[in-house]
């Protein structure tokens, strides 16, 4: 086995920083609660459904919404100027609940090499040819990107439809059952929608975390922008994927992406509660 000295590993990482923090999600502090509860969401940034916090506030909202019941709020003045801030809420009556958010855009540039490994990685082939089609394949990628990221929790026992509602978020992945009536082993579709119209032929990521570590799958949505997979009812799951467009005529970049994410789990107090169909 070939050896990597310390120097050249930190070469290594250096050259990697640009593609850190690829992935973006919704991570309450449990997925399972009791009425009153109070819930905590924190923005996550990371590798490999692992993270730290971001480093965002309130500035870095489009929209932030908490839909339960026949009910829709703007949380947007919930969060603080401060760096790192998170979302607290209780909810007072059972039901399923869905946060979701849309960041406002971010820049960033990326050399050619860097770009392209960046659009294999996430399957956006469409993005890959345009750039070689223009002859800038060796050129340096310039992006605006956004998040589109959802969390559904469970109050106590009672199952709502809140789960499968459409939330005007550019990607907005949408589960066709609900996931907190799923049994163990059951299989379950996720549809991802780009701007309110179906997500074919895209690059589908699903993870799964539990306390002895992270396993992931990738699938190519079908005509209707869907994936099917099993579920294990325990531990925290992520589905994620990513659109790419070309701007026209912007003088800072040539590309917008738009990142998406679901997370839903079985951690929490009423556990057996919840599972029960």
């Amino acid at each position: 086995m070939k050896r990597i000295n310390s120097v050249s590993l930190l070469v290594f990482l250096l050259l990697a920083l640009p593609l850190a923090g690829h992935e973006f999600w919704l991570e309450p502090q449990q997925y399972l609660f009791s009425r009153t509860d109070e819930v905590n969401i924190r923005f996550r940034v990371g590798e490999h459904f692992t993270g730290e916090n971001w480093t965002g506030n309130r500035q870095k909202i489009n929209t932030l919404k908490l839909y339960y019941a026949d009910i829709s709020d703007d949380l947007s003045d919930a969060l603080s100027e401060d760096e790192g801030d998170s979302l607290q809420f209780s909810i007072h009556e059972e039901g399923t609940v869905m946060v979701a958010f849309n960041s406002s855009n971010s820049f960033i540039e990326l050399d050619a090499a860097a770009f392209t490994t960046y659009l294999e990685e996430d399957g956006l082939y469409n993005a890959i040819d345009l750039r070689k089609h223009l002859n800038e394949t060796d050129s340096v990628g310039r992006e605006y990107y956004q998040r589109s990221v959802k969390t559904i929790v469970q109050v106590g026992a009672l199952k709502t439809n809140i789960y499968k509602k459409q939330t005007g978020l550019p990607v907005d992945l949408i589960p066709l059952s609900h996931p907190y009536q799923l049994k163990n082993g059951d299989s379950i579709t996720v549809q991802a929608l780009f701007k309110g119209e179906p997500l074919s032929n895209a690059k589908i990521r699903t993870w799964h975390k539990l306390p002895t570590g992270v396993t992931t799958n990738s699938y190519m949505s079908n005509a209707k922008g869907e994936i099917r997979f099993p579920v294990t009812t325990s531990g925290e799951w992520m589905v994620s994927c990513v659109q790419m467009i070309r701007l026209q005529d912007d003088a800072n970049a040539n590309w917008q992406s738009y990142w998406g994410s679901l997370t839903w789990g079985y951690t929490g107090k009423n556990i057996n509660t919840a599972m029960a169909r």
